[in-house]
């Protein structure tokens, strides 16, 4: 039986998932296939289909990512479960700004959790968080709060994303002085405990869970990217 304990605390570590960082979608509102398919639709480029692949690890998925061929366009692959009342998938890959907003996930009333951290670029991009509810932007900011980056607060529905400043600020945060690795893992806590989020730690770092690999469907013109 998997722990409830186990939060999202954990992806504060480095590299807690694979090389390149993390990108973790959490729903409440529809089962783990159906997010595996929504998210399918929102990859840029031309259409793809999941293809099951079985139990698999993390090794074992990142293993199949990095053997395909990446041109003109990245191999992307899912890993997917429930955990309580959550539905998670954890992207592989070549996930980095390959996914759009449209058609939107979390239409039909889904709640739809994204955490995304790539923590390999050098540029640094800060790790993000934002929640959507049925197609409605209800709280996003940056997890570093880190104002170079154009952190100004907290977005979305003015109720959600008042009380989530607010829990940031009697955290002591925004916090200049702070380093970012323990701001990361703090902002993470914070919203954790807020909308009761959880992912099955162990499971996601050793053990197998359902896999698919995002194929190309038809053939199209790689300059075409849609927003």
């Amino acid at each position: 039986m998997i722990a409830m304990t186990d939060g999202i605390a954990w992806l504060a570590a480095p590299q807690p998932i694979a090389f390149g960082g993390y990108s973790v979608v959490l729903a409440r509102g529809l089962d783990a296939e159906e997010l595996v398919s929504r998210l399918t639709a929102t990859v840029f480029g031309p259409p793809r289909t999941p293809r099951s692949l079985a139990q698999l690890t993390s090794k074992d998925l990142t293993d199949v990512v990095e053997d395909g061929p990446w041109d003109p366009y990245p191999v992307i692959g899912l890993r997917y479960g429930e955990i309580g009342e959550w539905v998670f998938a954890v992207k592989y890959g070549g996930w980095q700004a390959e996914f759009g907003p449209q058609p939107p996930v979390s239409r039909g009333g889904a709640h739809v959790f994204q955490l995304e951290f790539e923590e390999e670029n050098g540029k640094p991009v800060p790790p993000q968080f934002s929640y959507l509810h049925d197609e409605r932007l209800m709280c996003a900011f940056n997890l570093h709060l880190d104002r170079s980056w154009g952190y100004d607060g907290v977005s979305g529905d003015t109720e959600v994303a008042v009380r989530v400043e607010e829990m940031l600020a009697a955290a002591g945060l925004p916090n200049a002085g702070m380093p970012r690795r323990e701001v990361h893992r703090t902002t993470l806590e914070i919203i954790e405990r807020h909308f009761g989020l959880t992912l099955p730690h162990r499971q996601i770092l050793e053990s197998t869970l359902p896999a698919v690999v995002l194929e190309i469907t038809e053939p199209a013109n790689p300059s075409k990217r849609s927003g």
